[in-house]
């Protein structure tokens, strides 16, 4: 069987008889270490072993034990030692001072051996409560981190199939999830630089909005495939049915928010998404006809995403556009399909998008 680990035990004291009485105390149950100075005690304190625990005199020359206490709550890596001040002052006024510095005890000069060792035994059961508190503390945040982040990942896995089940009925869209959610992190990165959107555009904000826009086209699972297929322009009832597809996706996932026991933000955003992303400015969109900031800006920030790959993407109907064409577009719309400031951004911010676009181009589009 194992023998205990001894726990160790610093005395700090300029007079080698006052080290020897306690060493001589204190080793038949403790590992102990001596220190005849303040340095060599911060010297040993930060050394290995590290001490469970310190006894510390206060009158030494040099420095002193408050000089000593202060230096060791000042290091990262000894301010939780426990100290008890081991001192021939009496007066209380010395004792608050100890104590306001963060002693954990006072004990008195000349002394008396039987309350040494209690009071050094009960600040290391203190101290080993502490310890195994701080352990249990730290492996449950552990736990709680590693399930945080298994819910993470299946979080955008499940968005990501989702997302790709409405990709499947739509196959000429390659990777078009991936440019718009990239081109929506960078819209509103830069919308995160205007005073008037600072504040709802924190990090937590922006990452559950890109998350959340690969569902923008989740309603397409439902119109079917002579209208979603079809490589020419659509005749008017047939564009009819595709606009549907706005309200069946944002149905589709307030269905999903509906049976959950708790709120989740990132549905949230992506209802609003999927529901108003083909808004436009001027009030002319669908499927509900708002206009300006009616329009929630996780739907302003996609309708422009979407836009500017449907543009520079090939399509059975027509071929891909260079990025300044696409841009001359979009310019043109500010104010009228686009939120203004949102175009700005993007001006702003094209090179990325033009970067993005080559990062995750389909292999048949040819973007310049």
């Amino acid at each position: 069987m194992l023998a205990e680990k001894k726990e160790t035990i610093l005395i700090v004291d300029d007079v080698a008889e006052n080290l020897h009485v306690l060493s001589e105390l204190l080793m038949p149950t403790y590992k102990v270490l001596a220190a005849t100075s303040g340095a060599n005690a911060l010297r040993i304190a930060t050394s290995a072993p590290k001490p469970d625990l310190i006894l510390l005199d206060v009158m030494m020359p040099e420095m002193d034990g408050y000089a000593v206490l202060s230096q060791l709550q000042k290091n990262p890596t000894t301010q939780d030692i426990p100290v008890i001040f081991v001192t021939a002052l009496t007066d209380s006024e010395d004792e608050e001072r100890g104590l306001k510095l963060g002693a954990i005890d006072y004990i008195s000069k000349p002394i008396k051996p039987a309350v040494v060792l209690a009071r050094v035994r009960t600040q290391l059961d203190v101290k080993r409560a502490r310890d195994w508190l701080k352990n249990e503390n730290d492996l449950l945040e552990a736990e709680v981190a590693k399930r945080m982040a298994e819910n993470d990942l299946t979080q955008q896995v499940s968005i990501r199939a989702l997302a790709h089940l409405a990709e499947i009925r739509d196959p000429e869209t390659g990777n078009h999830l991936r440019r718009t959610q990239n081109y929506v992190h960078r819209l509103a990165c830069g919308l995160k630089q205007y005073p008037q959107y600072k504040s709802q555009m924190s990090d937590h904000y922006i990452d559950l909005l890109a998350r959340s826009a690969p569902l923008h086209d989740i309603g397409k699972v439902g119109i079917p495939d002579y209208i979603l297929l079809k490589p020419g322009k659509l005749t008017d009832e047939e564009f009819a049915i595709m606009k549907t597809h706005a309200k069946l996706g944002s149905d589709a996932i307030q269905k999903a928010e509906d049976e959950m026991s708790m709120p989740l933000p990132f549905l949230s955003i992506a209802k609003q998404i999927a529901h108003w992303h083909h808004e436009k400015w001027d009030g002319s969109g669908y499927p509900d006809g708002l206009a300006g900031e009616a329009i929630p800006l996780a739907a302003r920030v996609m309708a422009l995403a979407d836009v500017y790959d449907a543009l520079t993407s090939v399509r059975p109907y027509k071929v891909a556009m260079t990025s300044d064409a696409a841009r001359d577009i979009i310019l043109a719309g500010k104010g009228k399909h686009f939120d203004p400031t949102l175009v700005d951004v993007f001006i702003e911010a094209l090179d990325d998008f033009i970067a993005i676009g080559k990062q995750f181009a389909d292999l048949d589009n040819n973007l310049v």
